[in-house]
């Protein structure tokens, strides 16, 4: 397993793939595209594709389908559950709605992931490791150590930029620490379908070519 995997391991909020290279990995939330206006649609459209044309580097966006969190949406009505008498009527019959719904099919959610690459310096070293891992657990050595320092600069510049310019449209992203990260690797790998607590890295995070980004600005104007 360890020779099929690319991952090498996961250091805080950092991905390292075996030969060297490193990926962040940044959670979307979408944008309701279909229920804005001509001009709004536009303006995302004219943003995104700013977006696209400004990066030096590829990207992968990794889009995922798994269960609603049916639980923690109907906890967020608590609030309207302090309100008016109508507002708590409205909250009441909103949950035996969701409820009922949830019964009698499964509701799904759609989760966006955006993962950004740094290159590794040179060559990578000789040897498994993932074995030397196991039998050194923690053991870095000093240019392993010299490329995750350097990864993390690069990885926290282009997560801004990425953040940044995606936000420019209304898309705004937070990045994965160390436990999302596994959690989504670990779903990922298992076919599992995580919830919206416990959902998030990626089965294969490799970045797709510049060419890729053609099909993204087709799947953004049928969003």
């Amino acid at each position: 397993m360890q020779e099929i995997l690319p991952l090498g391991e996961i250091s805080g909020d950092v991905v390292r793939l075996r030969g060297g290279d490193y990926r962040a990995v940044l959670e979307a939330q979408g944008v309701h595209f279909a229920l804005k206006s001509e001009p709004e649609q536009e303006a995302i459209l004219a943003g995104y594709r700013r977006f696209l044309n400004g990066l030096a580097y590829p990207l992968q966006v990794l889009v995922r389908v798994v269960p609603a969190d049916i639980e923690g949406y109907l906890s967020g009505l608590g609030g309207a559950l302090g309100g008016t008498e109508t507002l708590r009527r409205l909250a009441r019959d909103h949950e035996a709605f969701v409820r009922r719904i949830a019964r009698e099919r499964t509701l799904l959610d759609r989760r966006f992931y955006v993962v950004v690459p740094a290159e590794a310096d040179g060559a990578p070293e000789r040897g498994w490791p993932g074995l030397r891992r196991l039998l050194r657990p923690g053991a870095q050595s000093p240019r392993q150590q010299s490329d995750l320092t350097r990864a993390r600069r690069t990885l926290a510049f282009r997560s801004g930029e990425v953040a940044q310019g995606l936000g420019a449209f209304g898309v705004s992203t937070r990045r994965l620490g160390e436990g999302e990260l596994v959690a989504l690797w670990r779903a990922a790998l298992g076919g599992a379908a995580g919830t919206a607590g416990d959902e998030p890295p990626v089965a294969t995070p490799v970045v797709t070519s510049p060419a890729g980004f053609s099909g993204l600005r087709e799947a953004a104007s049928r969003a």
